[in-house]
């Protein structure tokens, strides 16, 4: 079965497609691709999600994000040279602008026009059936790590690193345990956009980090927020790491640089963190997604994790821009299958259960 995924994070870097093909437990990935959101289109996701807004703007929103993610998969064909009606099935994260955990949670980016763009059922709103059965409607992805990298021989974890890093920790006896450490990559975002008057979205390569000096007492103040020390099941979005955390860290007066290299050490410190305290053995680290990327993050994953092996999940056959994306396909054709698809030890949920909604 060929089926296409569509993801857009927390970073609101832009939308990812990944079509695969997925015979039974093999996964081969077919193509992958990225459109970059708007400057505009990117301010208005921020717009509703971090503020009051209109029911008409989510609204309009959502059909715009439809077809948006629409000619996102369509380029994605095109570039690749594969046949549109080769892909039997798309299934889409959706852009979530408001997650209260174990409560409620909502995803735009309408299904309906999806499918009408391009003729193919369309799986999305996948976080809101476990939720309904007593889970967190997060992570989500825990299943498709079991299903990619548990190992008879070693204990794993699963790591990735978008706008918010989650981890799930997969022993070799079988065991998951899964939940969202806290920060990824959102609150770098936030101040490099702020520090570079909007020229750049992101830390590349870490070098405004690694110019700046991390500010101990901030970083020790943030470490000292209780969810860090809370048990899974949990989880996290831009509730507590949107604006009103970033306005909390400009009142401490340092210097943008000081700022994005002290996010940075939280964002690794707060992995460790989780892992130290909750994830169980583990002899290796798989790392996915764009913190990835940043050499700043992963060095300091280094320091504090000395006895694990780190690595990525393009070294295990999955592109770690991609893994999100393929994550959401596999998850698509479980629901098409009939199939459940959440692990209610990762979200918290009373039972397995089927998850999204088709629209053909």
């Amino acid at each position: 079965m060929r089926v296409a995924g569509i993801m857009s994070g927390t970073s609101l870097d832009g939308v990812d497609v990944a079509i695969v093909d997925i015979e039974g437990r093999r996964v081969r990935t077919v193509a992958f691709h990225t459109t970059p959101y708007s400057n505009s289109l990117r301010r208005a996701i921020l717009d509703v999600s971090d503020a009051t807004t209109t029911t008409a703007s989510i609204s309009r929103l959502s059909f715009h994000l439809g077809e948006v993610y629409a000619r996102a998969v369509l380029e994605t064909c095109r570039r690749e040279d594969i046949p549109l009606d080769s892909i039997h099935l798309i299934g889409c994260h959706g852009q979530t602008i408001y997650h209260e955990t174990g409560r409620n949670t909502l995803q735009i980016g309408e299904a309906a026009v999806i499918a009408e763009r391009t003729a193919i059922p369309v799986v999305s709103d996948f976080r809101t059936r476990d939720i309904a059965a007593g889970g967190q409607g997060a992570p989500l992805v825990p299943f498709v790590d079991y299903l990619l990298f548990h190992s008879r021989i070693v204990n794993r974890v699963a790591l990735n690193i978008g706008g918010i890093a989650n981890l799930t920790s997969i022993s070799k006896e079988g065991r998951v345990v899964a939940f969202d450490t806290g920060p990824g990559n959102m609150v770098i975002d936030a101040l490099v956009a702020l520090h570079t008057g909007g020229r750049q979205k992101f830390d590349r390569g870490g070098r405004i980090a690694a110019q700046g000096r991390i500010n101990r007492r901030v970083l020790d103040s943030l470490l000292a927020d209780s969810y860090y020390n809370r048990k899974p099941p949990k989880s996290a979005g831009r509730e507590q790491y949107g604006a009103k955390f970033i306005k909390r860290l400009l009142k401490s007066k340092s210097a943008l640089p000081d700022l994005i290299a002290t996010a940075t050490a939280l964002t690794a410190a707060t992995i460790a963190i989780g892992i130290t305290r909750f994830a169980g053995a583990c002899d290796e680290l798989i790392v996915s997604g764009g913190g990835a990327h940043n050499p700043q993050i992963m060095a300091h994953l280094s320091a504090f994790l000395p006895h694990i092996a780190i690595a990525t999940s393009t070294d295990y056959g999955v592109d770690v821009d991609a893994k999100e994306a393929v994550a959401f396909a596999i998850l698509a054709s479980e629901t098409w299958g009939r199939r459940p698809s959440n692990l209610p030890a990762a979200t918290g949920a009373r039972r397995p259960v089927i998850l999204g909604k088709i629209s053909y």
